[in-house]
């Protein structure tokens, strides 16, 4: 078995998998916390599900959309983070 196998086989139906669990928590959210939460583990898990096509493609060019996804979902949580230190301010 190789690597390839691996990667298009395992790793990535597993990737999506729970790609659609966090989905369902992301509809499913009670708070505004848990939507943020859910939807940064979403971008985690294009990041992985991008790394792994790059992988079993060779193509490196992928990369550089995994690393935007990345800074993209770093920038997010530290938005909505800046907003709850915001909000508690204003209560």
């Amino acid at each position: 078995m190789s690597l390839e196998y691996y990667l298009l086989y395992i790793i990535l139906p597993i990737l999506v998998l729970s790609a659609l669990l966090v989905f369902v928590r992301f509809l499913l959210g009670p708070h505004l916390s848990d939507r943020v939460v859910s939807v940064d583990l979403l971008m985690t898990i294009g990041v992985g599900i991008v790394g792994v096509y790059a992988m079993a493609t060779a193509e490196a060019t992928f990369l550089d959309i995994a690393m935007i996804l990345g800074l993209l979902a770093f920038l997010g949580t530290v938005a909505f983070s800046y907003y709850l230190i915001k909000r508690k301010k204003n209560d």
